[in-house]
């Protein structure tokens, strides 16, 4: 075992990786050092390096230095917390302003990510307090054991953005992974509203986002028509042949999901919910 730690002494980039993938699991330097052969020390090290530059790759005095120290890093990551709407290229700014010493947005991005923040798209939604919470337990409990013909007096409705240019960004915000339903990662819309005769409803519409639902608007999107709409009435007459073409089917898989919406709103206790 001493002689192959110390023909192990300086290892390769794809064991390093492999190193700090397992300690990354939870694994102990103890297990992952016996189970490379390699000296407690070195593994020891390396997961020094790792947490404290984020990187595992061996150093070399000709090389290219990192472009932030640990407190810069822990700064860009600061600010993406503080302001989750910033960009890259905003907190690349902001942080040269604070250390005096010009970060490229691909190097703050590099490091959010490091810090465990992407760029995703935030959920859209009413902002949920105590009082939404509980009439939206209450409206559950009403309404969980709704039978079909009780649910087919009900107008679901929806808004989406339709452009004729291609100008238009979406919004994004840094978050963790898995954090997607958090308040902090939550933009507020508009609400829905009662009508005499129907049930007018809007939610997140994250039914749209199902396979079927996906496969029919890559099939189907406006773009790929053989003369896409460049007026306001071409693009009109689009969506309505779009809408036209959806598969009744799909659309009764949607509205006869209600009952399983209900059940997962309430175990939240009227919190939002991944729909």
């Amino acid at each position: 075992m001493a002689n192959n730690q110390s023909v192990k002494r300086h290892l390769d980039a794809f064991t390093r990786g492999q190193i700090i993938g397992k300690l990354e699991e939870g694994r102990s330097v103890t297990s992952v050092a016996a189970e490379f052969g390699i000296a407690h020390s070195i593994v020891s090290r390396l997961w020094r390096q790792f947490q404290t530059t984020g990187t595992a790759m061996r150093g070399f005095s000709s090389g290219r230095p990192r472009g932030t120290t640990p407190a810069d890093d822990r700064y860009i990551v600061l600010q993406a917390k503080r302001n989750r709407r910033l960009t890259a290229g905003e907190i690349a700014r902001h942080t040269k302003q604070a250390t005096g010493r010009p970060k490229s947005r691909f190097t703050v991005a590099r490091r959010l990510h490091g810090g465990g923040l992407f760029a995703r798209r935030p959920v859209r939604c009413v902002t949920s307090t105590p009082a939404h919470r509980r009439r939206r337990s209450l409206w559950c409990r009403e309404h969980r054991n709704w039978r079909d013909n009780e649910w087919g007096r009900v107008l679901f409705t929806d808004e989406s953005k339709f452009s004729l240019s291609s100008d238009s960004h979406p919004l994004l915000i840094w978050r963790e992974r898995g954090s997607r339903n958090h308040p902090s990662n939550i933009i507020e819309r508009d609400r829905g509203a009662m009508g005499m005769q129907f049930l007018f409803m809007d939610d997140n519409a994250k039914c749209h986002r199902t396979v079927a639902a996906e496969q029919l608007l890559e099939s189907r999107r406006l773009e790929a028509r053989t003369l896409p709409p460049v007026t306001i009435r071409e693009l009109r007459l689009a969506l309505q042949d779009e809408w036209a073409a959806m598969p009744q089917q799909l659309i009764d898989t949607l509205i006869l999901s209600m009952g399983r919406r209900c059940e997962t709103c309430l175990a939240v206790r009227g919190d939002h919910i991944p729909y």
